[in-house]
C-alpha cells in the first residue's frame, strides 16, 4: 500500500478505532436512539465511556445530538450524512463476522 493509503486508514481508525465506537455506530445504523437505549444495548459500557464516545463522534460530524426540551429532558442520537457513509463498513464487518 502507498503511504497515503496507510494515512487514510490511520485517519479512519482515529475516528472509529476507540473501544465501543463501532458498536455504538452499529446501534445507530438501525435508527435514532436515546442514551439509555444505547447503553442498554451495549451491555458493559459505562455511562462515562458512552458519553465520551458520543461526544467524540459528534465532534467528528458523524453523530447528531438532538435535545428535546421536555420534562423529563431527553436526547436522541442519530447518524449524520457523514455517519451514514459508515453503514457500508459496519455491514461488511457484520457479514465478515457472520462467516467466522
Amino acid at each position: 500500500m502507498e503511504t497515503t493509503s496507510k494515512n487514510c486508514v490511520q485517519n479512519t481508525m482515529k475516528v472509529i478505532g476507540a473501544k465501543w465506537t463501532v458498536m455504538i455506530l452499529r446501534e445507530l445504523c438501525e435508527e435514532k436512539r436515546r442514551f439509555g437505549e444505547i447503553q442498554k444495548a451495549l451491555n458493559g459500557i459505562s455511562p462515562r465511556t458512552l458519553s465520551a464516545r458520543l461526544q467524540e463522534l459528534e465532534s467528528h460530524g458523524i453523530v447528531n445530538k438532538k435535545v428535546f426540551k421536555e420534562i423529563p429532558l431527553h436526547v436522541e442520537y442519530s447518524l449524520t450524512p457523514r455517519g451514514e457513509s459508515l453503514k457500508t463498513i459496519i455491514k461488511q464487518m457484520h457479514d465478515w463476522g457472520s462467516k467466522s
